[in-house]
């Protein structure tokens, strides 16, 4: 097969399923555990890599968290989200929306007001000076309870910054069950927000099923248990519900065994609204031009077939129609011209 890394490389692209602190790199999180050493976190960029292996997912979270205790003041918050879309811009990723928990950083004194100011100004520092659109999904940090989906929701209703597009809830799902959150998600969602929680990852596709029952998902965060339940699969294939599928997280934090048996392959078939994302890439040792590889190779693409995948993170993503037709139109044309040397 064609080496189609190059082809990936310069593909223009839009990301849905990224976290804030997860994408911090190894240099910004050493530079902020220098900044705070009372933190178990290394500061030695080599040495992170081996802090980010993971024995399971429960061990994942106890690593993201102590990320997460490091970003402690606005200019920490300024410094990671520019930093994150410094790093998108290298991968000609267009459009992201990044998954944010303000709770995890308000609740550690953060000042509200502070946070939200900070994220903004680095977003519209992002997309003037490097050409990428960030958005932000909010999301409920689910091992933390009904008070932080409280302030959540408190948060993303009334403060609401202009890059705000989503609501969702992340975290564990074991023990975590999705109905208990439909309030919160109510209130959100008449705010204007779109549906976007994580379910069926380490849990079975009844959890899929409750988050678009009772939280109303517009896409579904990893999704990867819905191939367990053909219903499910027509049911998101018929709405074109989009599964935003992370390969190398799925694999990192055990909730797939084996790479060649990824489930991605089983919702293309059923004709299920696939997008390849990267999760908390740095944690993970990879990147989303790395996920487009894996999935290519998973699903035997091609340079179009990869363009098309591209094309559906653009459409599963909550950008405007203008802005959605520029991307594909970007894609479309960068295709063609590779195609054509």
């Amino acid at each position: 097969m064609t080496d189609l890394h190059p082809f990936i490389a310069g593909l223009p692209k839009a990301e849905l399923h990224v976290h804030h602190v997860g994408s911090a790199s190894p240099r910004i999180v050493a530079e902020l555990a220098a900044r705070h050493p009372d933190s178990k976190v290394p500061t030695d960029p080599e040495a992170i890599a081996d802090y980010f292996t993971f024995t399971d997912f429960a061990h994942f979270i106890e690593v993201y968290l102590s990320v997460v205790d490091l970003i402690r003041t606005p200019e920490d918050v300024r410094l990671l989200t520019f930093e994150i879309a410094r790093d998108m811009a290298r991968q000609n990723i267009r459009y992201a929306e990044l998954t944010v928990t303000p709770f995890s950083s308000t609740r550690r004194g953060i000042d509200e007001k502070a946070f939200m100011a900070a994220i903004e100004d680095a977003r519209t520092a992002a997309e003037a000076e490097l050409g990428v659109v960030l958005r932000w999904c909010f999301d409920i940090p689910g091992e933390a309870g009904l008070e932080a989906a409280e302030e959540t929701t408190r948060l993303a209703v009334e403060l609401h910054p202009e890059g705000l597009v989503a609501f969702g809830l992340g975290g564990p799902e074991i023990g975590v069950p999705r109905p208990q959150f439909k309030p919160y998600f109510d209130r959100a969602l008449a705010a204007g927000l779109h549906s976007v929680p994580h379910a069926g990852e380490t849990t079975g596709p009844q959890t899929v099923w409750d988050a678009l029952n009772d939280l109303r998902a517009e896409r579904i965060g990893h999704g990867t248990s819905s191939v367990q339940d053909p219903a499910l699969l027509a049911h998101l294939a018929e709405r074109r519900i989009a599964l935003e599928v992370c390969p190398t997280s799925n694999i990192a934090t055990r909730a797939v065994t084996v790479l060649d048996d990824h489930p991605i392959k089983e919702m293309v078939a059923a004709g299920v609204l696939v997008t390849v994302n990267s999760d908390d890439p740095p944690m993970f040792g990879t990147d989303l031009n790395n996920e487009y590889g894996v999935a290519g190779r998973l699903l035997g693409l091609d340079e179009r077939g990869l363009a098309a995948l591209a094309k559906n993170a653009v459409e599963a993503s909550f950008l405007d129609p203008a802005g959605k037709a520029r991307i594909a139109e970007e894609i479309d044309a960068y295709t063609t011209a590779w195609l054509a040397r």
